[in-house]
C-alpha cells in the first residue's frame, strides 16, 4: 500500500470509528470537498461537515473497499448505512470517491452518488415523486448548507 493510500484507509478508519478528529487532519488548509448536496466546500466546511454528519448520525454505520492510488488520485468506494434523521427513514447510500493527495493531505475530494436513489430512501414518496427534479435537489442543497452555517456557528474551530 503506497503512502497515498494509506491516507485514504486512515481517512475511512478514522470514519468508521466517528474519529472526525482523525479525518479532519487528512485535508490540506486548501481542501475542496464536492458531492451531490455539498457543492464546492473549502477545507473549513469540510471539516465542519464530517463533525456534524458524524455527531448527528447517531446509528451511521460504514464500510468501504477498492481502495487503489494512480499517482497523486486515489479512488474508493464506500457505503453509508444510517437514519435520515428528518423523515426517520433508513438510507443506505452507495458513494464512489475520488481525492487528489498533495504532500500527504487530501487536497480535493469528490464524492459521487446516485442523488434520486438516495432522495427515495431518504424522502420516502416525495423523494420518488421529486427527487429527480433540480428543485428538489437544489432545495436539499440549499438546507444543507444552511444546517452546516448553523453548526459553524455553534462550533467555531
Amino acid at each position: 500500500m503506497n503512502p497515498n493510500e494509506a491516507l485514504i484507509l486512515r481517512f475511512y478508519t478514522c470514519f468508521q470509528n466517528k474519529d472526525y478528529y482523525g479525518m479532519q487532519a487528512s485535508y490540506a488548509e486548501n481542501a475542496t470537498f464536492t458531492d451531490d448536496v455539498f457543492i464546492d466546500l473549502n477545507a473549513a466546511q469540510a471539516r465542519a461537515m464530517w463533525e456534524m454528519l458524524i455527531k448527528s448520525g447517531k446509528d451511521l454505520s460504514l464500510e468501504f473497499s477498492n481502495i487503489h492510488a494512480d499517482g497523486r488520485v486515489v479512488r474508493a468506494q464506500w457505503t453509508a448505512t444510517y437514519t435520515f434523521s428528518r423523515t426517520g427513514n433508513k438510507v443506505i447510500n452507495k458513494i464512489t470517491s475520488e481525492f487528489v493527495i498533495a504532500n500527504g493531505k487530501i487536497v480535493k475530494h469528490t464524492d459521487s452518488f446516485n442523488f434520486y436513489t438516495w432522495a427515495k430512501q431518504a424522502f420516502g414518496i416525495t423523494g420518488l415523486l421529486l427527487g429527480a427534479t433540480s428543485y428538489f435537489r437544489n432545495k436539499i442543497r440549499r438546507t444543507a448548507l444552511e444546517n452546516l452555517a448553523i453548526f459553524m456557528a455553534k462550533n467555531p474551530a
